[in-house]
């Protein structure tokens, strides 16, 4: 019992600094393949025309990318063309 806490206690500790990850970057990659590492994480793309959507990836293809539970419209997805995606902010480190 006594293990138990203790692994969950560090757990805890180490849950922040894991959320908080960033994103390395290698030659060749894209928009495309850097959504494609945030699959299952939150994420804000800003596209075309300045708007930005925050919510989490769940599908991403060479055309396609589709954000779920996006922040402040929790009942709706988005699909974006990746091409019309400017950038991609995600979370990189805590203070």
């Amino acid at each position: 019992m006594r293990t138990i806490i203790i692994l969950m206690l560090v757990m805890l500790a180490v849950a922040p600094v894991m959320a908080a990850e960033g994103v390395t970057l290698k030659p060749g990659d894209s928009i495309q393949t850097v959504l494609e590492g945030q699959k299952g994480k939150r994420v804000t793309v800003r596209i075309q025309g300045g708007e930005e959507l925050t919510g989490k990836v769940v599908f991403v293809s060479k055309e396609l990318v589709k954000l779920e539970e996006l922040t402040k419209r929790e009942f709706y997805d988005a699909i974006v063309e990746v091409s019309k995606v400017e950038a991609v902010i995600l979370r990189a480190r805590d203070k």
